[in-house]
């Protein structure tokens, strides 16, 4: 057994919100924050956030998760 972080992956918002991934294991939770900044990036002309569309957001995140060494791939 061991301990990991699985990253989480939102998209949308409130009501609209669903799981897009949960998959993602990794060893260092350093690593997985860095990928989580990484996916919740966006990137266009929006120069207030309320003009970002609530279908678009994304929230990913990391939490500890103890498994059994080998049952899934580890980055």
């Amino acid at each position: 057994m061991m301990h990991v972080f699985l990253l989480l992956v939102y998209l949308g918002d409130g009501d609209q919100r669903r799981l897009i991934s949960n998959d993602m294991y990794f060893e260092s939770v350093v690593r997985c924050n860095f990928f989580a900044k990484e996916i919740s990036r966006r990137y266009g002309n929006y120069n207030h956030i309320e003009y970002l569309n609530p279908d678009d957001k994304v929230t990913a995140y990391c939490i500890p998760k103890y498994i059994k060494k080998g049952s899934v791939g580890v980055y």
